[in-house]
């Protein structure tokens, strides 16, 4: 009796843990919906084949190296090997669960150098970032190991339940690096300094794309219980979906009251990038607020995102069309910071450092790597092809036929 109840018990884990990762998959969709939204619509084709591309490739290189990395002995090509014996799930389902982590991790990269960046020069970047510098992080982080024989985070104190840190400030610490050695898209910035809008080309796909992105963090945050197959951790469970639901409604909420309070009209952009904010920002600890502290952990991270977007773009001239730096960098690094104040077991000392060892990891490898690229390959298209949008430089086809001249 005892081996059935433990058998069933399994076999819901491993269901459910299949089941969130399947909803993480389908962030990839919201990620190409959201960002063809925010690009224009010369740039529309291109960001799809870098979306589907990267999954592909992260999916690949994490299978063949980056799982072995981060958790040591995980996967080989012929099959996966058991991650602990006293698991509750199968094995293979944890390694599905964290690969689409790791996707999604670089379609944070994949919007912010939106524009300008060749197509194959990003794929490569790609397999190095899936297939090292993210796993490496994540040794140290959701694995414990010691970095570099150093120090341990989790000696330290630090914790991030679904990713703030691990997975959102580590893809916009790439992408800063990226954008960076990229520059500026062409008409930008003016020869004073001021910063010209260039508008997305198709609001309700950004918007499908936001919703999208809402509906699959459940996955995302609730996966990360990694069980369900009791009373203790499906009340778990619905606790940390009702709080990424109450974070993300609470930065949509502040994000459009602050800009209509200083712009003087609801900005649509804003209240998207609000609800993502609201989503970063309560992913490093949902197990622990109530409802009510989810809401206000979102809505700061959704005041953060407006202030973010605007002085990188205004004061520093860091070209982000999608605003992906702000999202998962600035607030990613305040939802590791929040996480101290529902839960008295981690430290903002614990938390500092390991915001410190993610960014300074991820972003120094990183522009070492797209240095490397640029010199190698090159990573910019040219003047015209930009001008002609890289659908037709890069894919050799438009997005809009029917409604291009």
């Amino acid at each position: 009796m005892e081996n059935s109840i433990l058998e069933i018990q399994f076999a819901i884990d491993t269901f459910y843990f299949l089941m969130m990762g399947a909803l993480v998959m389908w962030m990839a969709a919201g990620f190409s919906m959201l960002e063809a939204g925010m690009v224009r619509s010369k740039n529309t084709a291109e960001i799809l084949t870098k979306n589907i591309g990267l999954y592909a490739i992260a999916c690949t290189t994490y299978m063949i190296y980056g799982y072995d990395v981060m958790y040591g002995g995980g996967v080989m090509l012929e099959g996966i090997e058991v991650v602990a014996k006293d698991a509750t799930y199968a094995a293979p389902s944890d390694f599905f669960f964290q690969v689409v982590f790791v996707a999604t991790a670089m379609s944070i990269v994949s919007g912010a150098v939106a524009e300008r960046m060749k197509l194959f020069a990003f794929f490569a970047f790609a397999v190095i970032f899936t297939g090292v510098i993210y796993p490496m992080e994540g040794a140290w982080t959701w694995n414990g190991a010691s970095v570099f024989g150093l120090y341990t985070l989790g000696d330290l104190g630090f914790s991030d339940f679904a990713g703030s840190g691990i997975v959102h400030m580590a893809g916009a610490a790439a992408a800063l690096a990226g954008v960076l050695v990229l520059g500026a898209r062409k008409g930008k910035y003016n020869k004073d300094g001021s910063s010209n809008a260039i508008p997305g080309a198709n609001m309700p796909l950004a918007t499908l794309g936001t919703f999208i992105l809402w509906l699959g963090w459940f996955g995302f945050n609730g996966g990360s219980v990694l069980a369900m197959a009791s009373k203790e951790s499906a009340n778990a469970v619905a606790m940390v979906f009702l709080n990424t639901n109450a974070a993300a409604a609470g930065g949509v909420i502040a994000a459009l009251i602050l800009v209509k309070l200083v712009w003087g009209k609801a900005d649509l952009t804003m209240a998207l990038n609000g609800a993502l904010a609201g989503l970063v920002a309560i992913t490093a600890g949902p197990d622990t607020p109530t409802a009510l502290e989810a809401t206000l952990i979102g809505a700061v991270g959704g005041i953060i995102v407006v202030y973010s977007i605007t002085t990188l773009d205004r004061v520093f001239k860091i070209d982000d069309p999608v605003g992906a730096i702000s999202v998962h960098g600035v607030v990613g690094l305040w939802g590791l910071l929040a996480v101290p104040l529902t839960n008295s077991g981690v430290s903002f000392t614990g938390q500092l450092a390991g915001a410190g060892t993610i960014f300074v990891w991820v972003f120094g490898t990183s522009l070492v790597l797209w240095l490397i690229l640029k010199a190698i390959m090159g990573i910019r298209i040219s003047e015209e092809e930009e001008y002609s949008g890289a659908d037709l430089s890069e894919c050799g086809l438009e997005a809009y036929p029917e409604f291009t001249k």
